[in-house]
């Protein structure tokens, strides 16, 4: 295969990462998002996500000629679709945004074109809509490459990941595996692991539910242990001294666009059977509720002995540490349920964004100084070197003070 030129549809925390990447490598990318205001961003050489490496990537792709964004999808050789895939609030997985995408193409497709998938995806998604290009198309069936392969990066060290992690690639037929395998050859130096779009499709979704099953465990755990008065971060390193035991830590909950979310996929095609998939997500779900009423018993309690209303500092948004992604952020619904609940002033803290339409920020030194219970919701790299002060009482769900 020589060099392509790349659309990708979504210029998010994964499709921007990946033109970025792929521009880096020499190869032509047209990116496309409905957001004129990202449109604009990007084409300036800046970016509107935080991502280590990723603002001088972008600003020398731009300026090379290698990346340009648009409204709408642009003819290319290879087509991405990295859009986000959510769910209702029933629980059931919402592809509106994939098939959109992909009706969007369908008009400038040609043969020999390569079209995947890159969103996580309920089973079956990548067949739905090859039935959907081919209905429109049905001149490219059998003339079209279609395949499914599911990113599977950290937040933080996306761009390192995109071209060192193994990748498994599922096509809708063997040449279509193939024709994939040549394309991610271009960028990605991890094993390439060939499959069928099923395989590739649940592959996903399993490695996020067992995430989401062993994050349970811990977060259980935190909860039993509180109950017991026993320090579950000794508890944790302790235990996994066992040669075969290697407990997670527990959070606040478990948020993210991946494993708050997959896990709902396999819940809603295989409600009879996915009991232990579904109790994870719903102890996790859980913790959030949890740690509200912790903070808010405490805050009852130091109102009853102090005579006066506690100031509540919630400390981080996020999902996860030292990045400024807040997509279903435990800590961002427990904050927003203790602003709501709380008789006192609420200071909230996110050292990872400016601003927030929603709360207004307080810089993470002033909110320690000045409230009278901390709530440790993630554990951002600036927390820990705080100094502890003993006249506060300070709730650590994440391992701040461990």
């Amino acid at each position: 295969m020589t060099t392509p030129t790349v659309t990708i549809i979504g210029m998010g925390y994964i499709g921007l990462p990946t033109s970025a990447v792929m521009a880096g490598k020499g190869i032509r990318v047209n990116g496309c998002d409905v957001n004129p205001k990202v449109v604009e961003i990007i084409n300036a050489g800046n970016i509107h996500i935080v991502e280590p490496g990723l603002d001088e990537l972008v600003k020398n792709s731009v300026e090379a000629g290698y990346l340009k964004v648009y409204g709408k999808p642009q003819p290319a050789d290879v087509y991405l679709i990295v859009v986000p895939t959510p769910f209702n609030q029933n629980h059931q997985p919402d592809t509106s945004f994939v098939e959109a995408a992909t009706r969007n193409i369908i008009p400038i497709l040609n043969k020999g074109d390569l079209f995947i998938i890159e969103s996580t995806s309920p089973v079956l998604t990548t067949e739905k809509m090859a039935e959907i290009i081919f209905k429109e198309r049905p001149e490219l069936q059998k003339e079209l490459f279609i395949a499914y392969c599911p990113e599977r990066v950290l937040p933080g060290n996306v761009l390192y990941e995109l071209q060192h992690n193994d990748r498994v690639i599922g096509g809708i037929d063997e040449t279509s595996t193939q024709k994939a395998i040549e394309f991610y050859r271009f960028f990605v130096n991890g094993k390439l692991h060939p499959t069928n779009a099923r395989t590739a499709e649940m592959c996903k979704l399993t490695e996020n539910s067992s995430r989401d099953v062993q994050i349970a465990f811990a977060n259980e755990l935190s909860i039993i242990c509180d109950k017991a008065g026993i320090n579950v971060w000794e508890l944790i390193e302790l235990a996994n001294k066992h040669p075969r035991v290697n407990i997670l830590q527990p959070g606040c909950g478990v948020g993210g666009h991946c494993i708050a979310v997959d896990p709902w996929f396999l819940v809603s095609d295989y409600p009879e059977h996915a009991h232990v998939i579904r109790q994870a997500r719903e102890i996790n779900d859980y913790k959030a509720e949890w740690s509200v009423e912790k903070i808010l018993g405490t805050a009852r309690q130091f109102e009853i002995d102090h005579g006066r209303q506690p100031i509540i500092a919630c400390m981080g948004l996020a999902f996860k540490p030292n990045i400024d992604d807040l997509r279903e952020s435990p800590a961002k619904y427990i904050s927003s349920k203790v602003v709501a609940e709380a008789r006192g002033e609420v200071l909230i803290v996110e050292p990872n964004i400016k601003d927030h339409p929603s709360f207004t920020l307080t810089q993470y030194m002033q909110a320690y100084e000045k409230a009278d219970i901390i709530a440790w919701l993630v554990n951002h790299k600036e927390f820990p070197i705080i100094n502890k002060d003993e006249q506060k009482i300070e709730l650590d769900f994440c391992g701040v003070r461990k």
